[in-house]
């Protein structure tokens, strides 16, 4: 039963709740993150443009506002504690006339009203001047400095790394059918398709699902839309285009079809924002990457479109009120809402952790709520209220490990480097992905550390097997056989993500 009894269990393992995991995991709880993919990183957070808003474009006095300027400013030394590439390269935000003019004054206006640092409203001839390839179009561009970019997958993954160091339990492949008030003690059951767990306080941070599990314990209805971005990546050879990401003026859906580089050298292009009735339907459509194509070139011009090497679609979390939904449920004391978070929740995902942390501490540093009159005990019947109620306070580890070492990647070292790395490991002079360069050592690392790689999806986003210009054409047939020999899985039932996508269906000689 004690294996099966938490104090917090988290619902999603995308970006938001393993940075409120890692957060929690400073203190003295026993947490576990639930998520029904197979690894970290594989709803919302998976399929999104990688951007570190500068904190412009939200509403002044919202949660987007205040946690995107607090997530931006928090980014590089975050960056630097779990060892994540971000840079800051700047953006600008373009308009196409001197009609447009006055909302990008309005951007800046909205900006400095939110602490963003450093906007300016550029002249045609002053854009050039950092963007030689705009539009002939463009007419002028808000500049925000502070603006970056980041990898979406590698930032994931080191949040949920740097908890599961610190202790934090995660369960794949576990769907939350049902979650219930418990009988005899304050908590809750949550009833999962793997069994029953308990826990003291749940957090629900599951994305495009996170109304279905509000609504299963709250008589205050959530609903939340899917909004699919459809997305063009090009090759790294035409990367440099730009150097700073460029928006358009953002519009009722968004922010509209931009042009950025990628923090791995690539240029992207997109997203759409299409409403969505399926939460699954992540499927590319040939008007939506139409438009990506058609309206990227309003901003820049001579972005080479042959160099798309492939397309994808994510789906934002987009709730009716258009504001993340970040607060313990007035009518469900102890279960707390992340639920809507969209753009700009990358960006937000660090304060977005601290916030909940401190939801989180303030609601069990208080002794003298109740659950509701008709529940039996208080909120501090479960084993951690005893641990703590000699202070009032949480107690934080001594042992706490505030650092994380990424994965070494092999490409990125000097001669000198990967001659020392190869002498140390010959299976770093084993070239998997010629396309990326991405050696043996490394796909070993990235299935062997914690949480490590279990599909051909995880090694993916781990160390970018599969990412380059072939997309996997040559290299997938050695990563599958790494991947069996290492995790003692048959050939046969490795996947590229869920167990629905096995790669090999059957033989030659079956079809005979």
């Amino acid at each position: 039963m004690s294996d099966l009894k938490y104090d917090i269990i988290i619902i999603g393992a995308g970006v938001s709740g393993c940075a409120v995991a890692r957060e929690l995991s400073r203190y003295d709880l026993k947490i576990c993150v639930l998520d029904k993919e197979s690894d970290v990183c594989e709803g919302t957070s998976k399929a999104n443009s990688g951007i570190v808003h500068a904190g412009h474009d939200a509403k002044p006095d919202t949660l987007k506002a205040k946690l995107n300027v607090q997530g931006n400013l928090m980014m590089e030394e975050m960056a630097k504690k779990l060892d994540f590439p971000f840079r800051r390269n700047g953006s600008l935000v373009v308009c196409q006339n001197e009609e447009e003019l006055s909302k990008l004054e309005e951007l800046k206006e909205r900006g400095k009203e939110n602490g963003v640092e450093g906007l300016r409203i550029l002249t045609r001839e002053e854009a050039l001047e950092l963007e030689p390839a705009l539009a002939d179009s463009v007419y002028a561009a808000l500049y925000a400095p502070t603006g970056g970019i980041v990898c979406p997958f590698l930032m994931n993954i080191a949040y949920a790394e740097n908890a599961a160091i610190n202790g934090v339990k995660f369960q794949f492949g576990t769907c939350v059918q049902d979650i219930q008030r418990c009988n005899q003690v304050s908590g809750f059951e949550v009833i999962t398709n793997q069994g029953t767990l308990y826990s003291k306080y749940v957090i629900n941070a599951a994305g495009v699902y996170a109304d279905e599990i509000h609504n299963m314990v709250s008589e205050k209805k959530l609903h939340i839309t899917p909004r699919r971005g459809e997305y063009c990546l090009l090759d790294k050879n035409a990367g440099t285009l730009v150097s700073h990401t460029i928006f358009q003026v953002p519009g009722e859906m968004g922010k509209g079809v931009l042009v950025t580089p990628t923090i791995h050298g690539n240029l992207m292009i997109g997203p759409t924002a299409d409403d969505v009735p399926d939460k699954e339907d992540n499927a590319t459509t040939r008007a939506g990457l139409d438009k990506v194509l058609n309206d990227s070139a309003k901003s820049v011009k001579g972005i080479p479109t042959r160099q798309v090497i492939t397309s994808f679609a994510g789906l934002r979390a987009h709730e009716d009120g258009g504001d993340f939904q970040i607060e313990e449920l007035t009518d469900v004391p102890g279960f707390i809402d992340v639920a809507g978070i969209e753009s700009p929740g990358l960006t937000s995902a660090p304060a977005i952790g601290v916030y909940v942390c401190d939801l989180v501490k303030k609601m069990m540093e208080d002794t003298d709520r109740q659950i509701n009159p008709g529940d039996s005990g208080n909120l501090r019947s479960f084993e951690v209220a005893d641990k703590q109620k000699s202070s009032g306070r949480l107690q934080e580890k001594e042992n706490f490990i505030e650092m994380r070492k990424g994965i070494v990647h092999f490409a990125e070292l000097s001669l000198e480097e990967q001659k020392e790395l190869i002498q140390k490991d010959p299976a770093y002079g084993q070239v998997i992905c010629r396309c990326e360069t991405v050696t043996e050592g490394e796909i070993l690392d990235a299935i062997r550390r914690p949480l490590g790689a279990r599909t051909l999806d995880g090694v993916k986003r781990r160390v970018r097997a599969g990412m380059g210009r072939c997309q996997g054409g040559f290299c997938t047939p050695r990563i599958m056989e790494i991947l069996s020999r290492e995790c003692g899985i048959p050939l046969e039932e490795i996947c590229k993500n869920n167990p629905d996508s096995r790669i090999i269906v059957g033989t030659n000689k079956d079809r005979l």
